[in-house]
């Protein structure tokens, strides 16, 4: 199987169960992995046979930006549902990172699978 991948779209968002978190919004990293057939989007080299992976994007930082989750957990399966809505994507994995959750680490996340 094929695969799109969407690396480290940068969505500023309200999430965390913590009072300081969800006052000001941070940076959020999100990879997604969609896993597709592209050989027909190939043979006809046209968009409307493709997943347009900017509209997906732009849905998925529009609904990053407004939902306000507590836990990268909800969102990463909240982003999960947004791309299998795409009825060319079979599978997706989708890593949910946040860079500034603590001091003494580079980031903290999740990934999930889901078909």
């Amino acid at each position: 199987m094929d695969k799109i991948l969407i690396t480290n779209l940068h969505v500023l968002a309200i999430i965390g169960v913590y009072e300081h978190e969800r006052s000001n919004p941070q940076d959020i990293l999100i990879n997604i992995t969609l896993f597709t057939d592209t050989r027909r989007a190939a043979k006809t080299d046209q968009l409307e046979d493709c997943i347009n992976y900017d509209a997906l994007s732009q849905k998925i930082r529009a609904h990053t930006e407004s939902i306000q989750r507590e836990t990268v957990e909800a969102l990463a399966e909240d982003i999960a549902g947004i791309c299998l809505e795409e009825a060319r994507v079979k599978k997706t994995l989708v890593r949910v990172e946040k860079p500034e959750a603590l001091d003494y680490v580079e980031k903290v996340g999740v990934e999930i699978e889901r078909p």
